[in-house]
């Protein structure tokens, strides 16, 4: 028994360093393309084939002219971004709440369509939204391209939102309504303070849907009046095409709102994915 103890206990650690060492090699692969891009843009006057693989000298000038060219796509991404989150938010909350707490006919066949919604192509929408917004007026309009964004992280906001309110407490709700508040009131005092950690989870992923949308950009924008970076870095790259700091150094700017907020709200993304798996 000693000796199946020992060898065990001797096996464990090596087990534990393998698993450590794969980690770190996977780490490594995945960022590769990062460090490759923040590279590139410190060598802005290297060609593609010539950058070397650690930059000799610290060279912001491919910054400096990103921020030039791209700074005011940079503010309408993060506008239309910004945007698309709060009409996200204001239509997923109170319908995820009524899926949850509410005894409604079809509501598996709702949250099911739900799901079915973010499996349509985006191409197909994008198509499809333009004839509606030609009649609207909607087209190269900033609430045109926020509303379209928005239409990206409704359903995943709902089927998040809807799995944690379902785990609230019916008490704490009869709780309040006995106190005299109103089913409006209840919903805006109680259960979204409650939801804070999915509120923030399915806000941010709107978010990051809207920063990274490309498709309704291009097709429901025929003029440079709202021009997110994505289009702004597509149409860059055939403008300075051999330029390839700067355009890596747009790259890199367009990269950093997004993991700042994925850095400052990695704790609540976590709480909020999980706490509607848990009663």
């Amino acid at each position: 028994m000693a000796t199946v103890s020992e060898a065990t206990a001797t096996t464990a650690p090596k087990r534990r360093w393998g698993a450590t060492v794969a980690g770190v090699v996977i780490l490594c692969v995945m960022l590769f393309p990062l460090y490759w891009m923040i590279n590139t843009a410190l060598q802005p006057e290297s060609g593609l084939l010539e950058v070397s693989p650690v930059p000799h000298s610290l060279d912001l000038s491919g910054f400096t002219s990103a921020i030039s060219e791209q700074g005011g796509h940079l503010l309408t991404s993060l506008a239309v971004a910004l945007g698309a989150v709060v009409i996200c938010l204001a239509i997923a909350a109170p319908a995820a709440y009524g899926l949850a707490q509410f005894r409604l006919p079809g509501t598996k066949s709702i949250v099911f369509g739900t799901l079915i919604t973010q499996m349509v192509p985006g191409i197909v929408i994008a198509n499809a939204l333009y004839s509606a917004y030609v009649d609207l007026g909607l087209v190269n309009s900033y609430f045109g391209l926020m509303l379209a964004d928005a239409s990206l992280g409704i359903p995943f906001a709902i089927v998040l939102m809807r799995s944690f309110m379902v785990a609230i407490p019916k008490e704490v709700i009869e709780a309040a309504e006995v106190d005299g508040a109103s089913k409006v009131r209840t919903f805006v005092q109680v259960v979204l303070p409650m939801s804070r950690n999915s509120l923030i989870t399915a806000g941010l992923f709107s978010f990051l849907y809207a920063w990274s949308d490309f498709m309704f950009a291009l097709t429901l924008n025929t003029t440079d009046d709202v021009k997110p970076v994505t289009l702004g870095i597509y149409q860059y790259i055939g403008a300075h095409v051999g330029d390839w700091g700067s355009v890596m150094a747009a790259s890199v700017l367009s990269a950093i709102p997004a993991a700042v907020l994925l850095v400052l709200a990695q704790k609540y993304i976590a709480a909020g994915i999980t706490g509607g798996s848990v009663k």
